[in-house]
């Protein structure tokens, strides 16, 4: 293997692993082994299996975080940018579900408030920006709109998290029934929620 061929596999036998067993949990010689070399090359790509991990969170962090940027930066209504953040969640744990796993559970030495905390924060600044034009175009407090991105951010994040086990309902009727409480609220739920992003 090239020495890219072999990083990468060393990332993909170390998604696995972390994802099954966390960080703590995954032994240096355990990747070695999976990965069919010595552990002297582990620390010739990664320096260490703090390194690797590193690496995996990384990666999953970025294909997670520009998903939603690219649902939340196109043209669209207020509404159809909530579906279409929900679904890039939805979308990436079905994915991506080793990545989602990993991002959720031990926090990276680069990222000690941890990775999914980070990836929201900088997913509520976006939404924050969205929610406080809107709220200023309906004579709202554009000041709220911060707190408002907390609640709908957090919402989904919390919803994704018991998604990912579940799987049921699909993730279509899962993003318009979030999008249903978060847009409608209680008293306005809909019964068939539909998403208008959608056909």
């Amino acid at each position: 293997m090239t020495g890219v061929q072999r990083r990468s596999q060393l990332v993909e036998v170390g998604r696995g692993l972390f994802a099954a067993r966390g960080l703590d949990g995954t032994t240096i010689e355990e990747i070695a082994a999976c990965a069919g070399v010595s552990k002297p090359v582990i620390y010739e790509h990664f320096g260490s299996k703090e390194g690797l991990y590193t690496q995996v969170v990384d990666f999953e962090f970025r294909i997670l975080l520009d998903a939603i940027t690219a649902a939340l930066t196109e043209e669209a209504k207020p509404r159809v940018l909530v579906e279409r953040a929900a679904l890039a969640l939805l979308t990436y744990i079905e994915d991506h579900t080793e990545g989602f796993r990993i991002l959720m559970r031990d926090a990276p030495p680069s990222q000690p408030e941890g990775a999914f905390s980070t990836l929201l924060s900088r997913v509520t600044a976006r939404v924050e920006h969205i929610l406080s034009d809107e709220f200023d175009r309906r004579g709202l407090s554009a000041e709220d709109g911060a707190m408002y991105a907390q609640m709908l951010v957090g919402m989904v994040a919390m919803t994704g998290q018991w998604w990912q086990d579940s799987r049921r309902p699909d993730k279509q009727t899962v993003a318009a029934h979030l999008v249903n409480l978060a847009w409608n609220g209680l008293t306005g739920l809909k019964k068939d929620p539909e998403l208008q992003s959608e056909g």
